[in-house]
């Protein structure tokens, strides 16, 4: 008889969460063609070429360097920290580098959900069906942009957070500090971490208020976590830009007329096609929030309550919705499990089922599976540089003018003024590493809201559109086939050069004036 020792067994045994991160990997990459649908949002191709730039001068840009229509002006690289990593990437290998990057981070998102399970409290075969609403919600933003890493280290930080021992003090205060700084300079949700723990600090602040409970255990655990929460405040200055990159977000995200203008931070269309799971996953978190508080949680029942509500405002917040739903999955679990109030073959049958899944769960936790991560992350990799999968890798075709951009902008004068949407703003920023100067990306902070209202106002062709034309002195137009913008420009003496199914590009009439002044 071979003997295998307990520790090889654990490591080397997948337990539910690293199963449930390789079936992720998997899905992402072949079901949703992530080789592809990763790339269906242009900011990529800025993100890449602004982390190149880092790598080649090593200093941060602070003025842009991609537009004519808006050129020299402050710009905060807010992500510059994922820009780095994705040009990185992409240097040594392309877009298939920056694609598996993506890949194992949504892979490591799955991993992590299921450990905010078991930290909260949550139930085997509930976190299995979890998984369905939370990854079909989740998936609504799977793309190769920096908020992918603002996710782990949100679920990084619930798993810390939630765990924080009694009496912690100054050196959680640290290294709530050292996330803080971390993530300041990833991502622009950094401000999450002090929130979320300002939250937890509330909680056992209101506890005793609410309850008949000892304040000053409460009042203990609530220091600690708000030496977290200034520790993370203060890490957050850490980065190139101090207190003016707080300043820029925060003019950003209250800015409401402007946020009005992008698409994702509007409400998400609970009508559309697949949306019953997304609905499904707003329901699960506000049941769970509504347990969690008459179980005394309030920690919980403040975050659910909180993401759910900027989640019902904003589209961009459902997939955070969705990465909490541990949370709620803890809520739900304990209300399962005490089963009081129901009649008694329903309640014995319950808990007969509780117990089951208590049972897998206490198996499941003997193993990891960790022995098997690198040959998932090696795999992943190995597979995207097969031939058929390496030849899809990229920004699709369909959606973006690729061949367009090879056939005939690439023979266009470096300074010509083309006129292009944001989505092809940040292709042609990657296509031609910005040497070819864009009149839109999708940087909407720095752009602003004067610019993108006449920027609507020129796209859709509305009365007006004639004088911004003139204002900028286009030499060019690449625009996709259906924008009204076509109709009025040949009534203006504009020549169609190419057409596709996906761009149409024309040439303005010779001897157009080139205005140097941007619209403002």
């Amino acid at each position: 008889m071979i003997f295998v020792s307990p520790r090889l067994m654990k490591i080397a045994v997948p337990d539910l969460a690293l199963s449930g991160s390789a079936l992720t990997l998997f899905w992402a990459l072949f079901l949703y063609d992530g080789g592809q649908r990763l790339f269906r949002d242009s900011d990529t191709g800025w993100h890449i070429r602004t982390g190149e730039s880092i790598l080649a001068t090593g200093s941060l840009p602070r003025v842009d360097p991609y537009s004519w229509s808006k050129p020299g002006e402050t710009w905060f690289a807010w992500e510059w920290g994922a820009d780095v990593l994705m040009g990185w990437l992409h240097r040594s290998d392309g877009l298939a580098g920056v694609a598996w990057l993506y890949l194992i981070l949504i892979a490591a998102c799955t991993w992590l959900w299921f450990r905010l399970h078991w930290v909260a409290g949550g139930d085997f075969l509930l976190a299995c069906l979890m998984a369905s609403p939370m990854l079909s919600t989740v998936n609504l933003h799977w793309l190769a942009r920096p908020h992918v890493v603002g996710w782990v280290m949100l679920l990084v930080s619930l798993l810390w957070l939630d765990r924080l021992p009694s009496g912690a003090g100054w050196r959680e205060g640290v290294r709530g500090g050292v996330m803080g700084a971390l993530w300041a300079n990833l991502h622009a949700s950094f401000f999450l971490l002090p929130v979320m723990a300002a939250a937890y600090a509330s909680a056992h602040i209101l506890r005793p208020v609410l309850w008949p409970l000892k304040a000053p255990p409460e009042h203990a655990r609530a220091i600690g976590y708000l030496a977290v929460a200034g520790g993370a405040a203060a890490g957050t200055l850490v980065n190139p830009y101090g207190w003016n990159l707080h300043q820029h977000v925060a003019q950003y995200l209250v800015n409401s007329e402007l946020l009005k203008q992008i698409g994702e931070f509007q409400t998400f269309n609970f009508h559309s096609e697949g949306a019953l799971q997304i609905l499904m996953t707003v329901a699960l978190a506000g049941v769970g929030a509504v347990l969690a508080l008459g179980q005394r949680n309030v920690a919980h029942f403040l975050l659910l309550a909180g993401v759910m509500a900027m989640a019902l405002r904003s589209a961009r917040a459902l997939p955070l919705l969705a990465l909490l739903l541990p949370l709620a999955g803890g809520a739900i679990a304990t209300a399962l499990r005490d089963g009081s109030g129901l009649r008694p073959a329903l309640a014995k049958r319950l808990h007969k089922g509780m117990r089951y899944s208590g049972n897998l769960r206490l198996m499941d936790a003997g193993f990891s599976g960790l022995a098997w991560a690198p040959v998932l992350a090696l795999g992943a990799w190995g597979l995207l540089h097969m031939p058929a999968l390496a030849a899809r890798t990229g920004f699709p075709p369909e959606e973006f003018p690729v061949a367009a951009a090879a056939r005939t902008v690439a023979e266009l004068p470096s300074d010509a003024r083309i006129l292009a949407p944001d989505k092809f703003g940040g292709y042609l920023i990657y296509r031609f590493a910005g040497q070819h100067k864009v009149f839109f990306d999708g940087r909407s902070d720095y752009y602003g809201l004067a610019f993108m209202r006449h920027y609507t106002e020129l796209v859709q062709a509305r009365p007006g559109a004639e004088r911004h034309i003139e204002r900028f002195g286009f030499t060019h137009a690449l625009l996709p086939p259906n924008y009204s913008l076509l109709a009025l420009l040949p009534r203006m003496g504009w020549r169609e050069m190419y057409r596709d199914s996906t761009a149409v590009l024309l040439a303005a009439p010779s001897g157009t004036n080139r205005n140097e002044a941007g619209l403002k």
